[in-house]
């Protein structure tokens, strides 16, 4: 039996890397992307862990996203992670900065799904799963720079779930509407914060899914987030 591939794209010591760890323990081989390679070979340096290969990605780039998946070939789960802040008064926003963040979070995805769904097709089926987040549904007070690009890669994960649903491909967008555990919130009471590893499963369980009963879209917070 071929051993189905994952591709993770946007890896980084907190969700990205604990999705590639996830689909790992299932027996996939898994590519993890990030712009920096050492990055994500040194979070497999530290794990130990094996069945994950490194690769450098620029999201933004459509020539280097399109060199990943001619490198990894068809994948059966792909999960598009990458993302950049911006933040500020909508009249202190730099332009360029705004269009920065729009390439990566929502160029990058549209880049991302142009290049991993013919090979999905070609295996008869997968799953793409888009990262999200709060401003993915509410644009907030100094989050304008930040909400217009998340508002537009939710677009993008509605219109190619209802285009490439029917042809088995299970196009899902997910919700993070929280503050994901990290060491730069050490000391905080873990009750407020979501567990990578957590997150990580839903993402597996959303590619578990039998096709008669799909999600589109999840929404993930702690138990005590407000909402």
């Amino acid at each position: 039996m071929t051993q189905d591939t994952a591709v993770v794209i946007g890896v980084g010591p907190g969700l990205g890397w604990h999705l590639c760890a996830r689909f790992a323990a299932e027996g996939l081989r898994v590519v993890g992307a990030a712009r920096s390679r050492d990055k994500v070979e040194r979070l497999i340096a530290q794990s130990g862990r094996r069945g994950i290969e490194a690769v450098a990605c620029d999201a933004a780039d459509a020539a280097s996203v399109t060199a990943l998946f001619e490198a990894s070939g068809p994948a059966r789960l792909v999960v598009y992670n990458a993302g950049k802040m911006v933040r500020g008064s909508a009249l202190e926003l730099s332009p360029a900065e705004v269009e920065s963040a729009w390439r990566v979070i929502c160029l990058g995805g549209l880049h991302t799904a142009q290049a991993a769904l013919p090979g999905m097709l070609e295996l008869g089926g997968g799953t793409l799963i888009y990262t999200g987040a709060t401003a993915s549904l509410r644009g907030g007070a100094g989050f304008a720079g930040f909400a217009l690009s998340k508002f537009g890669l939710r677009a993008l994960a509605q219109s190619l779930a209802r285009e490439f649903g029917p042809q088995g491909i299970h196009v899902a967008h997910t919700v993070i509407d929280g503050q994901i555990a990290s060491a730069r919130h050490e000391g905080r009471d873990p009750a407020t914060l979501l567990k990578p590893e957590a997150i990580a499963e839903a993402y597996w369980q959303l590619h578990r899914q039998d096709p008669t009963a799909w999600s589109s879209e999840i929404d993930l917070r702690p138990a005590a987030e407000r909402w």
